[in-house]
């Protein structure tokens, strides 16, 4: 039986649908499953690691783990893998988890694969899948080691219902600091906006929206929906939006359950940060536009128009 280990996706003492993702697709595929979780004061979580679908939970918790460390954070991983016999070691995607794979792999003499979108088990032979050519070939990789780490694409499985698991806690030794590399400080982004990774809902601003008025206009709509608010590198290169806000190929990557793609053409390096979406909303004045071809609901229309439009909608809605 293959033997899954989920690294726990935990930010500001919250565990993140992710792990539950991750934990449904290795139930579902029929694989003892483990979950690691690492931080500060993070055993109250305990509750939610079983409820995600884990049967074993691994926890390092301590202070010195408050602060992200690629090398201490590894160890843990490493030492919970060896514990578990993992043959498949999964992270959610994220910063922190293509920081650390790479690391656990190396130290597992593992193979380790990157943003993986599906996992196939033949017997003892494991092969992921995953895009490539940024999103026009999909890959089916072959991988030629017993243990595979892997960073998983975001939305690419989804949380199954009425999954559960054990409580079977096994406590990791603390290892020691990294003294190569202290980290001292991590910086976040203050301005209290949704962080696009969390969004439930996601819209994006693009060249449609010309200037500083039309990006203020559809701000408005993602403060309406509490929706994180994100861009295409067009508005990010012209100055009207931070770099941290970019969806694509060279920023982030988000599967929100809803994605609205507002004055934004749909070039492919776009679309390689969002078509995870479960549900796409496109609108563009060009009926040509490449983002209506993956769109689920198209509105061909001036955004200066359709966005006033929306907003008075939802407030019907809502009243």
């Amino acid at each position: 039986m293959a033997k899954v280990l989920v690294i726990a996706d935990i930010k500001q003492g919250m565990l993140k649908g992710g792990t539950a993702e991750l934990l449904s697709k290795a139930k579902a595929i029929g694989a003892e499953t483990a979950v690691a979780a690492i931080g500060s004061n993070i055993e109250s979580l305990t509750p939610d690691l079983v409820n995600a679908g884990s049967d074993t939970q691994y926890i390092a918790d301590d202070p010195g783990l408050e602060l992200f460390s690629a090398g201490p954070y590894a160890s843990c991983v490493v030492d919970a893998a060896k514990q578990f016999g993992a043959n498949l070691i999964w992270f959610a995607f994220s910063e922190n988890g293509k920081a650390v794979a790479p690391r656990v792999a190396a130290q597992l003499d593992a193979a380790c694969a990157t943003e993986i979108t599906d996992v196939i088990l033949e017997g003892d032979q494991i092969e992921v899948i995953r895009p490539a050519i940024t999103n026009k070939v999909m890959q089916r990789v072959k991988i030629n080691t017993e243990q595979l780490v892997a960073v998983v694409r975001a939305g690419a499985f989804e949380a199954a219902e009425g999954i559960t698991g054990t409580e079977n806690v096994v406590k990791l030794s603390i290892p020691a600091a990294d003294l190569k590399a202290v980290i001292k400080e991590i910086l976040t982004d203050a301005s209290g906006e949704i962080d696009l990774a969390d969004a439930d809902v996601v819209i994006s601003v693009g060249r449609g929206a010309k200037d500083q008025a039309g990006v203020d206009l559809v701000k408005e709509l993602a403060d309406d929906l509490s929706a994180g608010f994100g861009s295409s590198r067009a508005m990010v290169d012209g100055g009207f939006m931070a770099h941290n806000k970019q969806v694509g190929q060279t920023g982030k990557i988000v599967a929100p359950t809803l994605y609205m793609a507002i004055g934004i053409s749909g070039a492919i390096q776009h679309l390689a940060g969002m078509t995870g979406s479960k549900v796409i909303l496109a609108v563009n004045k060009d009926p040509e536009s490449p983002i209506f071809n993956v769109a689920d609901y198209g509105i061909v229309g001036d955004l200066f128009e359709v966005v006033p439009i929306l907003r008075e909608e939802i407030k019907k809605i809502r009243s």
